[in-house]
């Protein structure tokens, strides 16, 4: 057999093995292979023994710790190559926004909360986020530096949501609490508290600017969920509570209007999402979404350009016609997603999450859906494949992560208009901005993310 070690390797892994044996009293098998190799007390005495010592183990362990390294290697390489397989090329990903998907590291971490972070809301217009936090303040933060603006106070207790919208042409942010409050704060007057809404029974967990068309009119309608079982949709301008739908048997978690205002999605502690037709005197759920096994806790309708991709997987040959709400994401304690049809039809169960989902957002070029959850994880499924995640950002955030928003599109030479940030920040119906590029009335994606965790901080995730 061909030598592997050199001389000098080889003596040097003969005298380990004497010492080896010697230290662990194998002296008879330590003396015969000391014969054998012609080491006599003249060349291996008790102090080249000594020197000896202990190396074969070191070596040993060094080798088992270098084989866990090149699998765990292997293994890393491995998620890494699928990713690549079944994604865009990252050159043109960079270059083109409807294939942009976020990646680690985060550009900027925001941190100044005191408590976890339950919300994040883009301004519409400006480079400004909102968040939210158990310490009962709201911060303002300039996204694109990466700096604090302004810290709101004024709730009383935790602040479970926030947005940005209102009346055409006045940008508002609107914020609600465990303190049973809804407060609506002006931008444009170093955020002065302008009005309060009392009229929950128990926490308001969501709140959302209702985009103006069937029912909002000049857009000064806002929607808010509750854990009194109630939504409430409020005129801004006046202050009034003038719809309250009732039909969720628990806590209402969340809610998301569709783009032109008619139609509002809940999901609730009952363990289904309701979807309602807000533009009738009295509105009922229209639908009921049946299915998870556990409370419901997010919910997103999908944008037109997502409609090809998911009737394709719900079997439809055609395309539905452009309706506001076609398609539908739920999120849930069972740590699954499902997608829905109109008609209230689960499509599709999303899963791979190991905890609670806690927030989710559609890629506003239509293909994928992106989920944040208490794994600590960002999850990307694409659409296009059958709803497979292809990536999955499992650093994330070092805790639970509480919610996700996608900076509202950039659109061409059109005024600013309601300020809706559409629902969990579907950029579809966010509210637009007099500049980009393209032809009047496109929107153009900006490739802008933010999360909030537990673990008391904010990150932006940017092209």
């Amino acid at each position: 057999m061909a030598q592997i070690l050199t001389p000098r390797q080889a003596e040097e892994l003969h005298r380990a093995l004497i010492a080896y044996l010697t230290a662990n009293n194998l002296t008879a098998t330590a003396t015969a292979l000391r014969t054998e190799l012609n080491l006599g007390e003249d060349v291996f005495d008790p102090a080249t023994a000594k020197k000896y010592e202990g190396l074969l183990e070191k070596k040993w362990t060094s080798v088992v710790r270098l084989q866990k390294k090149i699998m765990d290697l292997e293994s890393r390489n491995g998620v890494l190559q699928a990713e690549l397989d079944s994604s865009t090329p990252t050159s043109r990903q960079n270059k083109d926004p409807v294939a942009w998907l976020p990646k680690s590291p985060a550009r900027h971490t925001l941190q100044s909360h005191r408590d976890p972070i339950t919300c994040v809301a883009f301004h519409p217009v400006f480079s400004l986020l909102a968040s939210g936090s158990e310490d009962q303040t709201i911060k303002i933060w300039d996204w694109e530096l990466g700096e604090m603006e302004r810290t709101i106070k004024g709730h009383t207790k935790a602040v479970l949501d926030v947005d940005f919208g209102g009346p055409r042409g006045n940008t508002l942010l609107a914020s609600c609490s465990s303190d049973l409050t809804i407060k609506l704060w002006d931008p444009s007057d170093d955020y002065k508290n302008i009005r309060t809404l009392p009229g929950h029974d128990h926490s308001v967990s969501a709140v959302r600017f209702i985009p103006s068309g069937v029912a909002g009119g000049a857009g000064n309608l806002l929607v808010s969920a509750s854990r009194d079982k109630s939504l409430r949709i409020w005129d801004v301008s006046t202050g009034y509570c003038v719809k309250t739908l009732r039909g969720h048997a628990e806590w209402v978690r969340d809610v998301v209007p569709s783009s032109d205002g008619r139609f509002i999605l809940s999901a609730s502690d009952d363990y289904t999402g309701r979807l309602w037709d807000v533009s009738v005197p009295n509105p009922e759920a229209k639908i009921t979404l049946i299915g998870h096994e556990h409370r419901v806790i997010c919910c997103a309708i999908a944008p037109p350009t997502s409609y090809a991709h998911l009737a394709a997987m719900a079997g439809i040959k055609k395309p539905p016609a452009t309706s506001a709400v076609e398609f539908m994401a739920t999120g849930s304690r069972d740590k699954t997603i499902r997608l829905w049809d109109a008609r209230g039809t689960c499509i599709k169960t999303l899963v791979g999450h190991d905890n609670w989902v806690r927030g989710l957002v559609f890629h506003p070029g239509g293909k994928y859906l992106l989920s944040v959850a208490d794994d600590y994880s960002l999850r990307c499924w694409d659409l296009t494949q059958e709803g497979r995640c292809i990536k999955t950002l499992a650093d994330a955030h070092g805790h639970f992560v509480q919610c996700i928003r996608w900076a509202p599109s950039v659109v061409k030479e059109v005024p600013a208009t309601n300020g809706t940030d559409g629902a969990n920040g579907e950029a579809n119906r966010t509210p637009k901005k007099a500049s980009g590029a393209g032809a009047a009335g496109e929107a153009q994606i900006r490739c802008v993310i933010a999360t909030g965790c537990v673990d008391l901080k904010v990150r932006i995730f940017a092209n």
